[in-house]
């Protein structure tokens, strides 16, 4: 028998895009070589990585959530509100809260997908532009007030031994998320309910607990983004996570994860995160304009949406 490679061969297919983006943006624009240009990516990648983290917990089981951009956005504006405060017992809740925000729109998720059997997709879009709506009811046209506490931007923004924070932060979460996949019964289910159902609940488990602990999981990794976010930034603005959408679900896509659930790997996502990042980097250096990069986003997940289609039809 071949042996097989310890790697998934997608995962070095990414790496090698990676490794090719950069070499040849090294060549035509010249900074892609430079290790202060290379970390600042690794800080940008880190808050999409740890949002593409809690997406696939999610895709694995054959869902999707498209209510992560004002989930992330309404914990960005809860911590910069009452980090703002001039109570220094208030400002002492700020994190937590924004923690709570996103745990909350993630267990709503959950519980009304899990138990109305709402299609993910139309509930979760539907999630979103309420919070928006709540957003813009609550502030008006006006920019959220207040600023971020200093441990978030020191998250966010500061660095350890040269490495960025952020950085640092991400690699906990993927340890964190890999453990929960790999090591625990939750993530065995993860992929035998994306896989079937039906399956197991006959076998006699509960895909509803797991379904709602996934979508809670993802929701909490999304307001833990926008608290990084508002660090990054030192503040709050309406749709900021707006751009988050498509990079975060082609990282997932690409990484191999199969958007009809239960096939996936976290070091494709890891690496999707990376690739995705350099990606936009590019194209915003060279000036490729917004549309064209959607344009280019939505080939690539249909690419990959093809190219699962067709490895099921030959299983």
């Amino acid at each position: 028998m071949p042996k097989r490679l310890p790697v998934d061969p997608s995962v070095l297919l990414i790496l090698a895009g990676c490794v090719i983006i950069v070499a040849v943006g090294g060549i035509f624009i010249g900074n892609f070589f430079t290790s202060a240009y290379l970390l600042q990516q690794l800080q940008i990648a880190s808050f999409l990585g740890i949002l593409a983290a809690g997406a696939m917990l999610v895709i694995l089981l054959g869902h999707i959530d498209l209510s992560f951009p004002w989930t992330l956005t309404g914990s960005a504006i809860i911590v910069t509100t009452i980090g703002g405060a001039t109570s220094s017992w208030l400002q002492d809740l700020a994190i937590p809260l924004g923690l709570a925000f996103g745990l909350l729109i993630g267990l709503i998720n959950g519980v009304v997908v899990a138990k109305l059997r709402i299609p993910s997709m139309v509930w979760t879009l539907a999630v979103n532009s309420m919070l928006l709506g709540i957003a813009i009811y609550y502030q008006g046209e006006h920019r959220p007030q207040g600023q971020a506490p200093e441990l978030v931007k020191t998250l966010a923004v500061g660095s350890t031994f040269g490495v960025p924070n952020a950085f640092l932060t991400w690699v906990a979460v993927s340890a964190a998320v890999l453990w929960l996949i790999r090591g625990t019964r939750f993530g065995r289910l993860l992929f035998a309910i994306g896989n079937n159902e039906k399956a197991v609940f006959l076998a006699g488990a509960r895909p509803e607990r797991t379904i709602i602990l996934a979508f809670a999981l993802a929701g909490l990794l999304a307001g833990f983004v926008g608290i990084l976010l508002a660090g990054y930034a030192n503040q709050a603005y309406q749709g900021m996570g707006n751009p988050y959408l498509m990079p975060t679900i082609a990282a997932v896509v690409i990484g191999g994860t199969s958007i009809l659930g239960g096939r996936g790997n976290y070091a494709g996502t890891f690496a999707g995160a990376l690739f995705v990042t350099l990606l936009l980097s590019a194209l915003s250096v060279i000036q490729i304009s917004e549309a064209t990069r959607q344009i280019i986003f939505g080939v690539l997940i249909l690419a990959m949406l093809i190219l699962d289609g067709l490895r099921r039809r030959d299983a």
